[in-house]
């Protein structure tokens, strides 16, 4: 499809032959030299293809270069035939001590890397007018193929993706918003980029298989790959260190932070406030290269200038409120994902089960309705979740094989709700958020403060009491103040005020309350 391979894109593939010579691959004769005397001492004895195809160097390169070296003393062929493909070279004691002291100063050994300059200039051709995109419809469709429901929330993806702007996730937990979030790279073009760039002598490491999947086309020079648009997921393991790039001296790389292995991709923020470092710092951090769409790395003390043009992406179980006004305007777009409706935790449970190869008896489906059903439509009246559709059709596969079964039924099912650890603390009644003390306290201003405690009462609130003209509740901490306004106004109560209490002045509250 031309989306993913346009003219722009083919031009770039043309550009980026193989050199065959020094000066077109614009590295030093000694950076060179240097790699493949260590390639050689690595392995003791190698054959000329196996440097050809760690390095990515055309042969002509190679075999001047070993040539040189063998008239310098430093290495000589051991064995080979007519080719100079299945020549095979050893070092030499003159070598290894020369290779020490190159070794020492840069240990690294792998594909010749891409000057900082040309991988500069190529990505700036690419990143510039990269926005606004017209993504065709057929792309769209692929990508939401699996994404039941939701629609309000696919709009404000494709929106985000079309203008390159950020997107802030929130809602309650198993509302899909990793998921959702997930989905974003499928909508924007890939990029061509260099697996390491030098500067100075040194090398920096861009491509990370871990974040960055290859495209079916390849350009012909083997250091440069077309990947998929990134997406790079950072979670509560993230914190102020990994953010930037760091120097690994067993390998001789600075390894990317990132922010630069989401270039032309997304960066996901995920679980924003469950960080170790405090999440203001972390944002703080990011709005430089948010902004600029730029940041600066420190090789030998100098900086680099490396592209960091991704779109930003935060999702969060906790309230809106936790990003300020100058963090929420580099993610200017939000979706709140509501809990889903029943049909759609059913749609996905199906989905699952048929993902996993499972054969389920037709009635398995109603019974999993009735968990989330209303207790007034004879239901279990649980909160339905995403993430257990996902949870139940994996434990329902333990169940089965265990159980010796061919197939999944309601027996099966039933086990298997037994066995979900937050379906049986809801069946228990249990809140783990009043256990660990994890509330949020709002004071609501309404135009019927008796009708509001009542229903605040059944939306499960752990405290609730009156202040003048106010009601102030305790909620669990994922529940936003836009989940409680659409509660009340379904049920016909205008909020005319939502305010967060602060943490003091809850701890007042509390005393007076004792006292």
């Amino acid at each position: 499809m031309s989306y993913y391979h346009d003219e722009k894109m083919e031009k770039i593939f043309k550009a980026l032959k193989q050199p065959k010579n020094l000066d077109d691959l614009q590295l030093s004769d000694s950076f060179v030299k240097g790699l493949i005397l260590k390639i050689i001492s690595s392995y003791g004895t190698v054959k000329t293809s196996t440097i050809n195809e760690l390095t990515g160097i055309h042969w002509d390169i190679l075999e001047e270069n070993l040539s040189q070296m063998e008239k310098s003393g430093f290495c000589a062929p051991v064995s080979g035939g007519f080719l100079f493909s299945s020549v095979e070279y050893t070092i030499t004691k003159k070598g290894r001590e020369k290779v020490r002291g190159i070794a020492e100063d840069n240990p690294y050994i792998g594909i010749a890397p891409v000057p900082y300059e040309e991988y500069f200039q190529i990505m700036k051709i690419q990143l510039h007018h990269r926005y606004p995109l017209k993504i065709p419809p057929e792309v769209i469709e692929e990508t939401f193929h699996q994404v039941v429901g939701v629609d309000y929330a696919k709009e404000s993806i494709i929106e985000s993706c079309i203008i390159g702007k950020g997107i802030f996730v929130y809602g309650p937990p198993g509302t899909g918003k990793t998921f959702i979030v997930s989905t974003m790279p499928d909508l924007l073009p890939p990029l061509v980029m260099p697996k390491y760039i030098e500067f100075g002598g040194k090398i920096i490491q861009l491509y990370d298989p871990d974040f960055h999947k290859l495209c079916e086309e390849q350009p012909h020079d083997p250091r440069w790959v077309k990947i998929h648009a990134p997406f790079v997921l950072t979670g509560a393991e993230l914190n102020l260190n990994k953010l930037e790039t760091n120097y690994d001296p067993n390998k001789g790389v600075y390894e990317t932070s990132p922010l630069i292995k989401a270039n032309g991709g997304i960066l996901l923020i995920d679980d924003l406030g469950r960080q170790r470092d405090d999440h203001e710092l972390i944002l703080n951090r990011l709005i430089v290269p948010m902004e600029n769409k730029k940041d600066v790395v420190y090789v030998r003390g100098i900086p680099v200038i490396l592209h960091t043009h991704f779109i930003p992406a935060f999702s969060t179980n906790l309230d809106i409120s936790i990003m300020d006004e100058a963090h929420l305007r580099r993610a200017p777009l939000h979706i709140f994902l509501k809990n889903p409706k029943v049909e759609e935790v059913t749609e996905v449970f199906r989905r699952n089960l048929e993902d996993l190869e499972e054969s389920f008896q037709p009635d398995v489906l109603g019974r999993f309705m009735k968990v989330y059903q209303p207790k007034k439509e004879d239901g279990e009246g649980l909160q339905p979740s995403f993430a257990h559709s996902r949870d139940l059709a994996q434990i329902c596969q333990s169940v089965r094989i265990n159980m010796g079964k061919g197939t999944i039924d309601v027996e099966v099912l039933e086990a298997a709700l037994d066995k979900h650890v937050l379906i049986v603390l809801q069946r228990m009644n249990i809140d783990l958020a009043q256990i660990s003390h994890k509330t949020r306290s709002f004071r609501l201003n309404t135009d019927d403060k008796e009708k509001t405690y009542q229903e605040l009462s059944h939306y499960g609130a752990s405290m609730i009491c009156r202040e003048n003209n106010s009601i102030i509740v305790d909620v669990d901490e994922s529940t936003s103040p836009v989940e409680l306004a659409d509660y009340l106004h379904e049920r016909g109560i205008n909020v005319e005020k939502i305010e967060l209490i602060a943490e003091s002045e809850k701890e007042l509250r509390k005393t007076l309350l004792n006292w």
